[in-house]
């Protein structure tokens, strides 16, 4: 079945070593995922840049998966609109949908229970530890397997970029980070190109949320 970006996004922020998605992860994954959908609804056509001054969506049909669906939906048909109130402004209410249908799929489930008998929280475990794996690596390859980084497929391209923006420490390390900045670099301004604003707009936001301490998430 196919997965979009942002279900890949999530999946990336689980710790197969430790079993779980860890704490330090959960700063900025909800604007991480919401940057996967304006980043796959734009590289598939349904949005439109307007010369620096944001994004529209043309007057057409929705796409099939729900939760492209809704944030395509925050977009305007009318006049642009930017990409930080469109990645911060409901990162809140990105985690949830998005958890829903990779437990639908099978690749994750979901126990509800009771933190201090008192707050609802959802444990949420990963069911095929080794496809999460393998899909790590293929987006650490994209920064530390090849010469050529315009050879990189675009869906890979833009998970390693959009998680090294959130500094997701599942799939790269801090160090790994700072030794590979210069090829980390190229593939931004690959993505730039081909959805230009987004990167710095999810940037913000997360820098933003860190600041505050702030977070959504499992």
């Amino acid at each position: 079945m196919h997965a979009t970006l942002p279900q890949r996004l999530f999946l990336l922020c689980y710790t197969v070593e430790k079993e779980k998605f860890e704490l330090t992860n959960l700063q900025g994954r909800g604007q991480l995922l919401r940057a996967g959908a304006l980043a796959e609804l734009t590289l598939d056509g349904r949005l439109h840049p307007e010369g620096g001054k944001g994004f529209r969506r043309p007057d057409a049909e929705p796409p099939e998966d729900s939760f492209l669906a809704e944030v395509w939906h925050d977009v305007p048909t009318d006049k642009p609109k930017g990409w930080l109130s469109l990645v911060h402004g409901k990162a809140h209410t990105s985690e949830k949908p998005v958890r829903l249908q990779l437990a639908a799929t099978g690749a994750v489930t979901i126990q509800h229970d009771k933190w201090m008998k008192m707050l609802a929280v959802d444990r949420v475990a990963v069911t095929d530890p080794e496809r999460v794996r393998a899909e790590q690596k293929t987006v650490r390859e994209a920064v530390f397997g090849g010469p050529d980084p315009a050879a990189v497929p675009m869906a890979e391209l833009t998970m390693a970029v959009l998680a090294a923006e959130v500094e997701v420490t599942s799939v790269f390390t801090g160090k790994e980070r700072a030794e590979h900045k210069r090829t980390l670099k190229v593939l931004a301004a690959r993505f730039d190109d081909a959805v230009p604003g987004l990167r710095k707009a999810l940037r913000d936001s997360y820098l933003s949320s860190r600041a505050v301490g702030g977070g959504w998430g499992t």
